[in-house]
């Protein structure tokens, strides 16, 4: 009896010592990282779309999937590759999922493609080996040496005034250059892949690309690759980056499928007002088979889906 609060103790401190530890594991786990965005987007197509839509390609390494819909007219005019803006699905109600099944009706058979995840980390700045960190100083961290005679007295004024004077600093862009190409390799190696199966049946090939996606494009068609194309529709084309975004208007002039480039009244300040640099690089080199077109009222209302497919039909039938 006199050793039963003894016992009793001992085997709280041992319960207790053995809680501690388990929650000491429990917190030192590893950070699990939360499921990429497209593969939230590719469960839902697989989920919710009929199977025999789903297609899934091979993009070197990579596979991703794309929505394919057969042509349902008696006449096949050809094939339309939709490409939807970055963070966007295929399935989206600003144009593309009413154009896919609605060019169907049209002569068109239709693939649109799940776009890459952004890599928001993507940076080519290189990384210092520990043997190079050390050999190499920062000039911040040097110490000033001492004047020690009247010539260098005399410098000091001088230095301290150009170290003062303003000077201009460029904008930080809120999406690099890095990141941007980082999504442009992507996004083409995913497009030439899309592009080999569409031409399983040769046809008129037709692009219509969306926002960021439209914009790489361009820049991809603008050192005229491989790839022939006959139709280029871009839909709202920009490219969240100032200065490549101001370049954009010269190279629009520079592709050389026929473009039609349609925007929406209500798009953002960059897009509307690059308008009018585009049709004045467009007059400069001669690109004869430019057109623009602007859209009025909400892009995800029923009315202007209708006016979105008929500004392309229109445009194409001119074309073939």
């Amino acid at each position: 009896m006199v050793f039963a609060p003894f016992f009793k103790n001992t085997l709280f401190n041992v319960l207790l010592s053995s809680t501690l530890f388990l929650s000491m594991q429990v917190s030192a786990a590893e950070h699990i990282a939360p499921p990429s965005l497209s593969s939230i987007e590719n469960g839902d197509i697989e989920r919710l779309l009929p199977s025999d839509e789903v297609k899934s390609i091979l993009a070197g390494e990579t596979e991703f999937l794309s929505l394919y819909s057969e042509y349902m007219s008696a006449d096949f005019r050809g094939v339309v590759l939709l490409i939807p803006d970055w963070q966007s699905m295929p399935t989206n109600n600003t144009g593309m999922s009413f154009l896919r099944k609605e060019l169907n009706y049209l002569g068109y058979t239709t693939y649109a493609m799940t776009v890459p995840d952004i890599d928001w980390q993507a940076s080519k700045v290189p990384k210092l080996t520990p043997a190079e960190a050390q050999t190499k100083t920062p000039t911040e961290t040097t110490t000033p040496a001492v004047p020690n005679d009247a010539s260098n007295t005399q410098s000091q004024p001088a230095e301290m005034k150009k170290n003062t004077e303003p000077h201009h600093v460029d904008a930080i862009e809120k999406v690099t250059d890095e990141i941007l190409d980082n999504y442009k390799i992507n996004l083409i190696a995913r497009f030439n892949a899309l592009y080999q199966t569409a031409m399983e049946e040769p046809s008129n090939i037709v692009v219509i690309a969306q926002g960021a996606s439209a914009g790489v494009l361009l820049e991809f068609y603008a050192d005229f690759p491989e790839q022939r194309i006959d139709a280029f529709i871009s839909l709202s084309s920009y490219l969240p980056n100032n200065k490549r975004n101001k370049e954009l208007d010269q190279t629009t002039s520079l592709v050389t499928p026929a473009l039609l480039d349609i925007y929406y009244a209500n798009d953002s300040n960059d897009i509307l007002m690059s308008l009018k640099n585009r049709q004045r690089w467009v007059n400069r080199n001669a690109k004869f088979d430019y057109r623009q077109r602007q859209l009025f009222g909400l892009r995800d209302q029923p009315n202007q889906h209708a006016r979105l497919t008929k500004e392309i039909d229109g445009f194409l039938r001119r074309l073939f």
